[in-house]
């Protein structure tokens, strides 16, 4: 069930504040537990100014959350890091932010960007980026003002099919402010479009009133002094109009709802325009902004102080009548709290317009099911430090080993035993100047373990003839050493290969911990965390060439690994063949392997045999196969064998600049992983969280 949706649009102006109403009206109606998140406002830094729609909402709705709680980046701190090449940072701190909302809420809803830095396709492209990252599929608002029905289709038809080559989960689409006459065409045009006839599409028409400021817009905008009318600011208004004339000829052209912009010293302006309220004759004046700094004095302000129930606002600001005048027009309306009539508009047109049970019904069963490496790396972290658990790391004297030792440890996601020369290690610590209080640090033949490893080993490997004087070099071996502590319950588990090999590694863990009972293999999988998406590869490490069987186990084991991880595993058994097409040798066992593992694991969404481009790419997958589950959408891909799959993952990490997380073994008894000797730091850690939680499953404690 979904537990969030991001708002988005793809303009300025599209009236999203008032779209962000209608949804939290609704979503309130089955759970007070709702919470309002933006990550980026257009509020100033350190000003007294706040974001309008986390007013709006909060403050409508009575949300139980802060201000401060609800965003993450004003535009200026998002801009600065963005030019300062840290786009990434700004998306660890939104990830952060949303992240203590979603923990204390049964629903986020996110609001995205207000268009307002002129560069739209920027905004809709880190808009997308946010909300792939936190994880949110999507309601779509798009302007229709001032545009014809081609034009309206050819903007929406641009922003679904570069949100779908995101890969975004798109709950709606909402045509926002469409012009009376062109609804019904519209309506039209989308329920027999292809790319729309299978998506929620609503068509909302304009509703002047609320692209209208009202007089407490302009005195915002202006900074202005408030002379009279404080109770009035409610006012909408139909335009401004300069009074720069003589009374006679300018009350000829007075309009109703006109802001009148004049000089604070024009009396007459000022007496003419305020008679007119009381006159049955003539326009009702919304409001009077005096320039100049300029302000009704002596007899003149007696008078106007004299008037009973003063029914407009006049209000007063420094600059001069021209600069005002483009101040005003410049204007954009909002909805805000000062505003109920809009408020109510606003949600009159939303209920008449959206069904709003298909909508619900909707988003509570859509969830995006991409998983970025952002989300991905942020869950490995926070799942770890949930329950911590105890590593032991064999490469204790390596750099590498010990800088993402230190980042562990300061960030309290696991314990940490080292192993290697304590001196040597203690020494490597201080020329490195790394904070590594109270760290663990076992020098195997020193240890109190010794004896009693060298004894477990060789009753263990009895049958195959170990000997006390071989076992004791054995077990003086760091691998070896470290295993045994896993398997003897002194560490939850182990990653090396940073300096060793894979066979060094894995060796001592099938010799010592062994295989799980319902598993015949050890396999593994990489996670490849692309731009956009974390995908699961198996088995690209361990099986040079699996039987039928033994695919089966592994797509199966993958499965499992992925979902373990916060990845919903989507299965694409890889063959040179997609669906019937091909014969062949190595497309039966692919084909037999589908089977079996269907037969194993109904539950799971598994499909092949089927060709690489037919699972990743859609607009291939409705060609191929245009029935499958699987097919385009997949998340974890089986390999028919090693020679495939390790080009493969090798290929996709150096032409997609992705990082691939990995190997991580599954089978095991206990968690052993393996690093690549190219390993950076980030690896390191990221592959010690995956050991951690993998320590975890096997004690049954998520």
């Amino acid at each position: 069930m979904s537990k969030n949706l991001y708002i988005t649009t793809t303009e300025a102006r599209s009236g999203k504040s008032a779209i962000a109403l209608g949804v939290m009206e609704m979503l309130l109606r089955d759970s007070e537990n709702v919470a309002f998140f933006r990550p980026i406002i257009n509020a100033e830094p350190f000003s007294n100014k706040s974001d309008n729609d986390i007013q709006l909402i909060n403050g409508y709705y009575h949300l139980k959350t802060d201000y401060q709680d609800c965003y993450a980046y004003t535009v200026q701190e998002a801009q600065e890091l963005i030019t300062s090449g840290k786009e990434e940072e700004l998306l660890d701190g939104i990830l952060a932010k949303y992240k203590a909302l979603e923990n204390k809420f049964d629903f986020v809803l996110c609001e995205g960007s207000d268009f307002e830095s002129g560069t739209s396709a920027f905004e809709f492209d880190i808009n997308t980026r946010i909300a792939n990252n936190l994880g949110t599929p999507l309601l779509v608002v798009t302007n229709a003002f001032h545009k014809n029905v081609e034009e309206i289709i050819s903007s929406v038809e641009l922003a679904i099919e570069s949100l779908d080559d995101k890969g975004c989960e798109i709950v709606a689409l909402i045509v926002n402010r469409v012009p009376d006459n062109q609804t019904d065409e519209l309506n039209s045009v989308f329920k027999y479009h292809t790319l729309f006839k299978d998506r929620l599409v609503y068509t909302i028409p304009d509703e002047a009133s609320l692209g209208r400021p009202t007089m407490s817009d302009i005195a915002n905008r202006l900074e202005a002094e408030i002379v009279y009318g404080k109770d009035n600011l409610i006012k909408p208004t139909t335009g401004s109009s300069i009074a720069a004339m003589q009374v006679g000829n300018y009350m000829e052209r007075l309009k109703h709802g006109t802001i009148v912009i004049t000089p604070g010293d024009r009396a007459d302006i000022i007496i003419a325009c305020i008679l007119s309220l009381f006159s049955i004759a003539m326009p009702k004046v919304a409001g009077i902004v005096l320039t100049g700094g300029m302000k009704p004095e002596g007899k003149i302000r007696e008078l106007i102080d004299g008037l009973i129930d003063f029914p407009i606002s006049i209000l007063s600001v420094k600059d001069n009548t021209f600069e005002t005048a483009l101040k005003i027009n410049s204007i954009h309306a909002t909805i805000s709290l000062h505003t109920p009539r809009k408020i109510v508009s606003a949600l009159g047109l939303f209920e008449s317009h959206v069904n709003v049970e298909e909508l619900q019904q909707k988003i509570s069963i859509t969830r995006s099911t991409m998983v970025t490496p952002k989300m991905f790396e942020y869950g490995l972290l926070q799942k770890a430090k949930s329950n911590k658990q105890h590593i032991v790391l064999p490469e204790g004297a390596e750099d590498r080993i010990l800088k993402a030792s230190e980042i562990l440890l300061r960030r309290n996601i696991v314990d940490i035993t080292l192993l290697g020369d304590e001196m040597k290690i203690r020494e490597k610590i201080d020329n490195l100047g790394l904070k590594m209080n109270g760290i663990n640090i076992i020098n195997p033949v020193q240890s109190t373990y010794y004896d009693d490893y060298v004894a477990t080993f060789c009753e263990l490997r009895k049958n195959k003839g170990a000997t006390v004087d071989v076992v004791k070099d054995i077990m003086a071996d760091v691998n070896y050493f470290g295993t045994m502590m896993i398997y003897k319950g002194h560490a939850d588990g182990m990653v090396s290969g940073s300096i060793h090999t894979t066979a060094q590694t894995i060796r001592p863990a099938f010799q010592i911990v062994k295989t799980k009972p319902n598993s015949t293999i050890v396999s593994s999988v990489f996670f490849m965390c692309l731009e956009d998406r974390v995908l699961v590869y198996g088995d690209c490490a361990v099986n040079p060439n699996p039987t039928s069987a033994e695919l089966a186990e592994i797509a199966i084991g993958s499965a499992d690994t992925a979902r373990a991880f916060g990845i919903e595993p989507i299965v694409a058994m890889l063959s040179y063949s997609t669906g019937s097409s091909g014969q062949g040798s190595e497309v039966e066992r692919v084909r037999e392997a589908t089977k079996l593992a269907k037969e194993k694991r109904p539950d799971l969404k598994l499909e092949g045999p089927m060709q690489y481009d037919a699972a990743v790419d859609m607009e291939v997958a409705k060609t191929k196969m245009p029935n499958s589950q699987v097919a385009g959408r997949a998340t974890v891909f089986i390999f028919p064998d090693l020679n495939t799959g390790n080009n493969t993952y090798k290929a996709v990490q150096r032409s997609a600049k992705a990082v691939a997380i990995g190997p991580v073994l599954q089978g095991l008894n206990k968690p052993v992983n393996d690093l690549s000797r190219g390993c950076l730091i980030p690896d390191i850690v990221n592959t010690v969280a995956i050991t951690a939680i993998q320590a975890q499953a096997e004690k049954g404690l998520i």
